[in-house]
Formats: structure tokens, C-alpha cells, sequence
């Protein structure tokens, strides 16, 4: 797709721990872009290391923007993304720079090329009680619930993540109109005009287990539990999103002594695999036109 006015964006999407600061920091040094983070917990602020936000030396070797610029008391929603990403648009346009969207959230890139619809804010008590009612179900469990209480939506997605199910839930009790309903009415997108240079990381499946694995580790050395320490001395409501950071939970188990240090990291690690794995998933079934690329082959 050829960009008018030149202007180029680069979107780097693929699973946790595939590799997409490395390459995205790689990129922005040789063009001289502004990375914009994608990531739907890489927002929140306390947790550094726990969401994997690029450390001091990634950050000084490119300009960032929206990593770590959200109070984690907030409820964060793909909305108040796109008018955040919207921005660092007509920003880097005035400064006739190049874009790099970096992260791992795909309803994130959908919005940004595709558009996204305007839903009604949703009051947490209906996020609550959508999470109550898909707690203890597999994949074919929530989508069952999903094509009951929203056939639409149940069709148009393939794969029943608890993120989406729960946000169609609550939006349906919410506004007594299913998210397809507000969903058909979509805004252009952000980029729409650009030229788009489309990547997803997507690593062999073993080298990636490991990789979680390692980071994992590694994370717990750099500061994780403090993180999680100072995250609960906020008192903050249990349902927030930044309080279901993977590692949040498990590491708040160990400091009250519910666990060991490696019963946390271990159901951490593998909480982060299955994650990585509806990621991988996502993006197969929804960036069919996107380059898929494995950064560590050969």
C-alpha cells in the first residue's frame, strides 16, 4: 500500500517475549521513529519489570511513548488508546517522523488500521459480574455463553479469549445492546493514508516456552515482587486490570505465604505460556496479510 505524503508506519505485533522491542528499537534507530507502545498492560505505571516494559537502556536508545504513562487505579480501554495513539499521530506528522507501534495486544492493532466502534463506557460493577459468570470455563464454555447472550459477536470472533467474552458481556448488560450492534457503526482508521509495513514475531513454540521461562526468572530478580509489593499498598480494587497482570496474583500468593517462590513462578510461567498461546492464536486467525516472521531462526 503506497502512503500519501510518505508518511509510513510499522506495526510490530507476536506473542510475549518473541522479540518485539529488540526489533522495534533496531528499526527506530535506523529511521529515526517514535515507538508508540501496544500493549494493553505495558500502560500501567509500578510494574516495570512484571509487564515487561523495555528497561532504562531500551528506553534511551529510541524515543518511547505510552509505556507506563497509565496510574494502574485506572480502567484503561481500547478507546482511550486509540485517542492516546491518536496523539502520537498528528505529533510525529508535524515532526515528519516515522511511527512504530510495538506490542502484543491485537484488538489494539484491529482499532488502529481498521477503526474502532464508539461503545458507551461500561460501570465496573457489569465488568464484575461478566467475569463472575465465565469464571471456571474453558474456550468452548464462554463462547457457548457468549452465542447465547450475543450471537453476533460469538461469529464474528474465533477464538473466546476471557478479555473479549468479558467485555461483550458487560457491554450487553450494560447498554441492553450487544457489542456487534455498536461494533458495526466503526470510525475510519488511525492510519488510514499510511504506508504499513506489517510484522508479527512468531517464534518456534519451543524456543519461545523457554524464552518465557528464562524472562520469568529473570523478572523475579529484577524487582518483580517489589513491584507486586507496591502495587498491593495501593489498596486498589481487585478487579482492575492492572491487578491482573500475569504475576500479580501468583506473586501476592507467595508474599502471604499461600506459596512457595517456585509454586509462584511456576504457575506465573505457565499462566504467561497459555497466554502467549491465545496470542499466537489471535494473530494466525485475524493478520492472515500480515509477514510473519520468526526472529530467531538460523
Amino acid at each position: 500500500m503506497a502512503g500519501t505524503d510518505g508518511k509510513r508506519a510499522v506495526l510490530i505485533a507476536g506473542p510475549t517475549a518473541s522479540g518485539k522491542t529488540a526489533l522495534a528499537i533496531e528499526k527506530a534507530r535506523a529511521s529515526g521513529a517514535r515507538i508508540v507502545n501496544t500493549d494493553s498492560m505495558q500502560v500501567y505505571g509500578v510494574l516495570d519489570r512484571l509487564t515487561a516494559r523495555p528497561n532504562v537502556e531500551e528506553l534511551a536508545a529510541a524515543r518511547h511513548e505510552m509505556f507506563g504513562h497509565i496510574d494502574p487505579s485506572v480502567r484503561y480501554s481500547t478507546g482511550a488508546w486509540l485517542g492516546d495513539a491518536q496523539q502520537q499521530i498528528q505529533a510525529a506528522e508535524k515532526e515528519n517522523q516515522e511511527l512504530i507501534f510495538v506490542g502484543g495486544t491485537g484488538l489494539y492493532f484491529d482499532a488502529l488500521i481498521k477503526g474502532f466502534a464508539d461503545v458507551p463506557a461500561v460501570a465496573p460493577e457489569f465488568v464484575a459480574e461478566a467475569e463472575k459468570m465465565i469464571q471456571g470455563l474453558d474456550e468452548a464454555g464462554r463462547m457457548a455463553l457468549l452465542a447465547e447472550k450475543d450471537p453476533e459477536t460469538a461469529r464474528r470472533i474465533k477464538v473466546a479469549d476471557p478479555q473479549r467474552v468479558v467485555r461483550a458481556l458487560s457491554v450487553e448488560m450494560a447498554t441492553g445492546k450487544p457489542l456487534s450492534a455498536f461494533q458495526e457503526a466503526n470510525g475510519p482508521g488511525l492510519l488510514e493514508g499510511y504506508a504499513l509495513e506489517k510484522i508479527v514475531l512468531m517464534p518456534e513454540r519451543g524456543v519461545l516456552r523457554r524464552r518465557i521461562g528464562e524472562r520469568f526468572e529473570a523478572m523475579m530478580e529484577a524487582g518483580a515482587v517489589e513491584e507486586v509489593e507496591a502495587l498491593l499498598a495501593l489498596g486498589l480494587d481487585p478487579s482492575l486490570p492492572a491487578m491482573k497482570a500475569i504475576g500479580v496474583g501468583e506473586i501476592s500468593a507467595m508474599l502471604a505465604g499461600e506459596m512457595t517462590r517456585e509454586e509462584a513462578v511456576e504457575k506465573a510461567v505457565t499462566a504467561t505460556r497459555q497466554y502467549a498461546k491465545r496470542q499466537s492464536t489471535w494473530f494466525r486467525n485475524r493478520f492472515g496479510d500480515w509477514r510473519f516472521v520468526d526472529p530467531f531462526a538460523g
